[in-house]
C-alpha cells in the first residue's frame, strides 16, 4: 500500500455482496474528487490494514472506514461516510445523535438479511479501470 492511500478515507467492505458492493459504488459516484479509497474484506490489503487494528478480517456484517487512524464499523462508519461526502448527505450524520445500539440494532438487521434480500456474488467485484486506482491491492 502505497503512502498515497493512507492519507485517504478507507472503506473495506464485503466484496461478495451485492447490497454492500452498491454501497461502495454510490460512493464513488458521489466522490467525484476520488478522497475515498476501497478494499474488500477478502484482500490481502484490508487483511494487512485491519491486522494493524487488532480487528478481525474477517467481520464481513459490517462496513468499516478508517479516518485518521481510527477505525469506525457499522452505523458509526455509515454516518461518517455521509459527513465525509459533504453536501447534502452530511445532514445525515445528524443522526449521529440517536444512541449508538438502537443505530447498531437496525445497521445488523440489515446485515443479516443482505445476502437474502441482495444476493452475493461468487467473487469479489472487480472495478471498472477508470476506478481501479481507487481500490487497494
Amino acid at each position: 500500500m502505497s503512502d498515497k492511500n493512507t492519507e485517504h478515507p478507507l472503506v473495506i467492505f464485503d466484496g461478495v455482496c451485492n447490497y454492500c458492493c452498491g454501497v461502495v459504488n454510490s460512493i464513488i459516484g458521489k466522490d467525484p474528487g476520488g478522497v475515498f479509497r476501497f478494499a474488500p474484506f477478502q484482500s490481502e490489503a484490508a487483511k494487512k490494514i485491519l491486522g494493524k487494528y487488532n480487528y478481525p478480517a474477517d467481520s464481513l456484517d459490517t462496513i468499516v472506514l478508517i479516518e485518521d487512524g481510527k477505525l469506525y464499523t457499522k452505523s458509526g462508519a455509515g454516518l461518517r461516510v455521509q459527513k465525509l461526502l459533504g453536501g447534502a448527505h452530511a445532514l445525515l450524520y445528524a443522526f449521529i445523535l440517536v444512541p449508538a445500539p438502537l443505530r447498531d440494532a437496525v445497521y445488523d438487521y440489515i446485515a443479516r438479511n443482505r445476502y437474502k434480500w441482495y444476493g452475493k456474488k461468487d467473487e469479489c467485484m472487480i472495478p471498472s479501470p477508470d476506478i481501479k486506482s481507487r481500490f487497494l491491492e
